[in-house]
């Protein structure tokens, strides 16, 4: 499953990416980068992944992957019903994706989501991780999600799942 040709370039966040110049219009996100992304990479608290130029280093896009649970009771009732009773499930959490506002409208959040959910299809196959999840911080960014088929789960709000079965499909061609 092979990364599609792109001039963009998404990898592991490192040392030498140029952090500082990112400004996706939400405080939190350009702070984490800033601040945080380097410490929780290191700590293997959650994978940071940064979109760049190539040769220039200037993130100009990033997400994140960590591994996660739902609790079973948050899940549709009908998808429910067909897994094991376990009272939590794996699944791989994005829990983060921002792109950088001058990068903004040219398609750069879809492309960013499908290298996420193509690498988390690829941790899944050595893994267990029935679904991605996604906490949608806003109405924006949950309406981002549903249009590529996220689903919401019975609670909290905005929190939402896609199943691996559906993201198998996204790259079966």
């Amino acid at each position: 499953m092979p990364a599609p040709a792109t001039r963009y370039r998404i990898e592991a966040l490192g040392k030498n990416h140029d952090r500082a110049a990112i400004d996706c219009g939400s405080a939190a996100l350009d702070r984490y980068l800033h601040q945080q992304a380097r410490q929780d990479a290191d700590k293997n608290v959650a994978a940071p992944f940064a979109m760049t130029v190539p040769p220039a280093l200037r993130v100009l896009g990033y997400y994140t992957l960590s591994a996660s649970h739902v609790n079973a009771s948050e899940l549709p009732d009908t998808l429910a019903k067909k897994l094991p009773r376990y009272p939590r499930l794996p699944v791989i959490l994005l829990g983060r994706l921002a792109v950088d506002q001058s990068m903004k409208g040219k398609g750069l959040g879809a492309f960013l989501l499908l290298d996420a959910l193509r690498r988390s299809l690829e941790a899944a196959a050595n893994i267990a991780a029935m679904a991605v999840l996604v906490d949608a911080k806003d109405e924006a960014a949950d309406a981002f999600y549903r249009h590529f088929s996220f689903l919401p789960l019975q609670h909290p709000p905005r929190r939402l799942f896609l199943p691996m079965k559906t993201v198998a499909g996204l790259f079966d061609a």
